[in-house]
């Protein structure tokens, strides 16, 4: 399933008044040894709302049930066995935001069938790749790839032994990073994952603007027909996209007296 089709099935979050009181009885130390996170990191996923609060009783005492174990577990599973970022994992979580009523849903879902050996190929059990090696290979640090991570370019899973993972459609990332290094584009020059974090929040706006564009258009459609347009329409997009920043580049320098 994509989260597409994952946002049908999860139920958002609930907030901590949701009348389970009488269940709430763990404590933090609790939720981290059950879950082999750090504290750390479950109140940053409470911050970013993947979690609701606990129930406070203190200033620095608060209380947790049910509902948290079983979302820190979704947001494993989502996380490492399906490398969703966090964003995506929230967009699951909250059961969308409206953007898609429940036909074009179910018409995003039989279009995924129709482009399943080509655009959707392995976005249900993506291929995972050792990620030490791959670092090893590129040149890129530990500290890189948890950075390309939190910025949602490369989403880290785990395997059975816990080490890092990424998927095997994802690499290519990693390698750019190396070939960008080679070329001297350095942090000691500047240049870190922020600078390509940049890149993902244009590609991400410019898709979810593709996608209420298609939902909105052509869901009228026959997904047999829509998956044709699809496919064939999406190099055209990436030439466009090539050529209109090279562009954009060669009337900066024209600009230039």
């Amino acid at each position: 399933m994509t989260s597409v089709a994952l946002k049908a099935s999860v139920a958002p979050v609930v907030p901590a008044d949701d009348g389970a009181d009488g269940e709430w009885t763990l404590r933090m130390k609790d939720l981290c040894s059950a879950t082999g996170l750090q504290r750390q990191a479950i109140h940053f996923y409470i911050k970013e709302g993947l979690l609701p609060p606990g129930r406070k009783t203190g200033r620095n005492m608060a209380y947790y049930g049910p509902v948290h174990l079983e979302r820190l577990e979704l947001v494993r599973r989502l996380q490492e066995e399906r490398f969703l970022p966090l964003k995506a994992i929230k967009a699951v979580l909250d059961g969308g935001d409206g953007q898609y009523t429940p036909e074009q849903r179910q018409w995003l879902r039989d279009l995924k069938r129709r482009v399943a050996t080509t655009l959707a190929r392995g976005a249900d059990a993506p291929e995972s790749v050792p990620a030490e090696p791959l670092l090893t290979a590129h040149g890129v640090s530990a500290v890189e790839l948890a950075e390309l991570d939190e910025a949602g370019v490369v989403p880290v899973g785990r395997d059975a032994h816990g080490r890092p993972v990424v998927s095997a459609a994802d690499a290519w990332a990693v390698e750019a990073l190396g070939e960008l290094r080679r070329l001297g584009f350095t942090p000691e020059r500047g240049f870190g994952v922020a600078e390509i974090a940049l890149y993902e929040r244009f590609v991400s706006a410019l898709f979810d603007a593709e996608t209420t564009l298609l939902s909105e258009r052509l869901t009228h459609l026959d997904t047999a027909e829509a998956a044709q347009m699809v496919e064939r329409v999406l190099p055209l997009v990436h030439r466009f996209i090539t050529r209109f920043h090279e562009a954009k580049i060669r009337r900066f320098f024209a600009a230039m007296e």
